[in-house]
């Protein structure tokens, strides 16, 4: 099933998607959002589903085309967004670039961080940065939306709580992340709005492709039009988005609507490229002391998608530009 929130107040107007992309069908006169899908999932669920077949069948009544410059994220604002950091390939590179190694517990202690998630980037919303200096970058990731996870679950309980997935671009600004960090407490304005592709999937809709809590396919990212990597989202990774929503609900309950993203995709492999700026300007300064590659600049575009076996998009793409911050429009 592949669900999406149309813009629409704070919260959107919950639609589903058809497989192919090219309808949707507005259910909020069944259920408005997806956060109350997730709150009554195991009801809602079926129900959305009969809608779902019904639009790939092409017997949906009220069906539209699909649209993602009308499309929020799925969803426009979450209880939690919990970013981990599940490629030790992209952990082990930030280390060496300042010549410190990676401590032996990374490999069996996932690093997180809270970020805020009252609001999240529509998937071809500009990204608003008020200073070029402040080292924009992209970061793709795919994530995970629960359900109610109980406090110190297993991974494998964690699994059981997995409902939809997404791809996602976890915006930062690498120029003020090293002064936050050394205050010892943390990201926070490094980490502006996120975005999110349009579409959330049940983890069914991969088929194969998921695998051990993982997805199994290539991340594609384009920078101005240029193929700037396609790293395998499914190798490489360390820690699963089981392993990481158990890590995150190892001291607390996460309420249905959490979201548990994978860190930057990265493989050892360079060949396959990359899912952030950060990573190939680490591998320079490796090489030869210091980056040539730069962040983006106000004008630059970045688009991120990924596609199944048949060559369709999964989630839709990401489609982005930044662009200076020129003060409040509008709430």
């Amino acid at each position: 099933m592949k669900l999406a929130s149309l813009r629409h107040g704070r919260d959107g107007r919950l639609c589903v998607v058809s497989r192919d992309l090219k309808t949707m069908l507005p259910v909020d006169a069944l259920c408005p959002t997806l956060q109350m899908a997730l709150d009554s999932w195991s009801t809602m669920a079926p129900k959305l589903q009969e809608r779902y077949d019904a639009l790939n069948a092409g017997t949906a009544e009220g069906a539209i085309a699909y649209d993602p410059g009308k499309l929020h994220a799925p969803l426009p604002r979450a209880y939690q967004w919990c970013d981990g950091s599940a490629y030790l390939n992209h952990v082990e590179l930030v280390r060496k670039a300042r010549n410190a190694v990676m401590p032996p517990e990374f490999l069996h202690d996932p690093l997180m961080y809270q970020g805020g998630s009252d609001d999240f980037l529509p998937p071809t919303a500009a990204i608003e940065v008020a200073d070029e200096s402040y080292g924009i970058d992209f970061e793709g990731e795919v994530a995970a939306i629960t359900g109610d996870v109980p406090m110190g679950a297993s991974s494998a309980e964690a699994a059981k709580h997995i409902r939809l997935l997404m791809l996602v671009n976890d915006v930062s600004l690498r120029n003020l992340i090293p002064g936050e960090l050394a205050k010892g407490f943390g990201f926070f304005h490094g980490k502006p709005s996120t975005a999110f592709a349009p579409v959330a999937v049940t983890p069914d809709e991969l088929g194969a492709a998921w695998k051990d809590n993982k997805v199994h396919r290539p991340l594609v990212t384009h920078l101005n039009g240029k193929l700037f990597g396609q790293p395998e989202a499914g190798a490489d990774m360390q820690f699963s988005l089981a392993d990481l929503i158990a890590h995150a609900a190892k001291t607390r309950r996460l309420r249905a609507g959490c979201i548990v993203g994978s860190g930057t995709v990265s493989n050892r492999d360079a060949s396959k490229g990359f899912s952030c700026l950060a990573e190939i300007r680490m591998i320079e300064t490796i090489a030869d002391g210091k980056p040539k590659t730069p962040f983006m600049k106000f004008g630059d575009r970045v688009q991120m998608d990924m596609t199944g076996t048949d060559g369709q998009s999964i989630f839709g793409k990401i489609d982005q530009t930044v662009v200076k911050y020129t003060g409040p429009q509008h709430l």
